[in-house]
């Protein structure tokens, strides 16, 4: 009930889109964390990711809530298209591994086709000027990222409706070639 609680209070608070602190052509922030896809876990390393061509970092408020699960379905049924035009994608929230096992594997939601990756302290999230608060909660903002294979950000986007992330990190990530 407090994530359905925390998803309408951000639909509230972010319902029209901005942009994203981090200025296109900065270096992007890299980390090392757990994550999870297909409900395994590993340690994912964004450093390591970038080698194999550009990565889509999205960041999501809560695994199970109804904005970030329609998000994480939508980027789930693009996976191979982002793959076929070079590029990964992984989640970030500020959830628990144990949480992320779940969600990863769930069949309604990520259906193991990317990972998602442990924040919970926060740390990625505020690197990336991905977060928001609710009284004394910080949780991660509905903020995606197209990260070049070079380390720099090729483009950013924040709008706490989900309806839009996938569409334009593919169409950032196809404007790279």
């Amino acid at each position: 009930m407090k994530k359905l609680i925390l998803c309408v209070l951000a639909s509230s608070a972010l319902a029209a889109p901005a942009f994203a602190a981090l200025p296109v052509g900065s270096a992007a922030p890299t980390f090392k964390t757990e994550a999870s896809q297909a409900g395994k876990e590993f340690a994912y390393d964004l450093s390591a990711a970038l080698k194999k061509g550009p990565v889509v970092v999205y960041f999501y408020p809560a695994a199970y809530t109804p904005g970030c699960n329609a998000e994480a379905h939508a980027f789930a049924e693009a996976t191979d298209d982002f793959k076929k035009a070079g590029a990964t994608v992984i989640g970030v929230s500020h959830d628990n591994i144990e949480q992320l096992n779940k969600f990863s594997a769930d069949t309604a939601y990520c259906s193991g086709k990317f990972p998602v990756a442990s924040d919970v302290d926060g740390k990625i999230s505020t690197q990336y000027d991905a977060v928001m608060k609710f009284g004394t909660r910080q949780v991660s903002s509905r903020t995606s990222y197209v990260i070049g294979k070079d380390g720099k950000v090729a483009f950013a986007y924040m709008a706490n409706d989900p309806s839009k992330h996938v569409e334009l990190t593919m169409a950032a990530v196809k404007g790279l070639k």
